[in-house]
């Protein structure tokens, strides 16, 4: 791993467990054993960091969304392993990035917001096309706009992984994630 690579896996365990606004680039610095004008030479600010963090975030989701479109057979199987990669993350002791983000968004430099809005729409369009070919099959049964269920699906996971963090417990995130789906097969 190199320098650059261990300062985006630093910086992406301090906004998934503090915020972005919880660390600063001395934290990161003392972590990896660097000077701070070091740390400006790979990332100029903080907002040029958390940009590149993101994007590489939303590549990492993408990656991983193919592989389960290719692998996964059925609809159920894909939304499952969709959750499971947030079921993860808070295995992790962490939320999601977009999600910490979003909750921040108000305080987040202008560069960084289209590169969040990215990140969840590739979700939203994954999920419609997974949705839309489920519906189609049988698979599943949805009443309304897909997009609606979508975006449902998408806030509920978003939701579930604070409130679960907050309670101490992944039964909040197991029990949101089951009901909602067994309402769709």
């Amino acid at each position: 791993m190199d320098m650059k690579e261990k300062i985006l896996a630093i910086a992406q365990r301090l906004i998934q467990t503090r915020g972005v606004n919880g660390f600063s680039y001395a934290d990161i610095a003392r972590e990896v054993g660097v000077s701070k004008p070091s740390l400006h030479h790979h990332f100029p600010t903080k907002a040029d960091l958390v940009a590149r963090l993101m994007a590489h975030y939303t590549e990492q989701l993408e990656t991983y969304l193919a592989s389960v479109s290719e692998h996964q057979n059925t609809t159920i199987d894909k939304l499952k392993a969709y959750t499971a990669l947030y079921r993860h993350t808070l295995d992790s002791e962490r939320i999601c990035l977009g999600g910490m983000l979003s909750a921040e968004a108000l305080t987040l430099d202008a560069q960084i917001l289209p590169l969040l809005r990215r990140f969840f729409d590739v979700q939203r369009q994954w999920l419609i096309k997974v949705l839309t070919e489920g519906t189609s099959r049988g698979e599943l049964q949805l009443v309304g706009a897909i997009d609606q269920h979508a975006c449902t699906l998408i806030a509920a996971l978003q939701g579930a992984l604070v409130v679960s963090r907050s309670a101490g417990s992944v039964e909040f995130f197991d029990h949101t994630v089951d009901g909602l789906l067994s309402h769709w097969y």
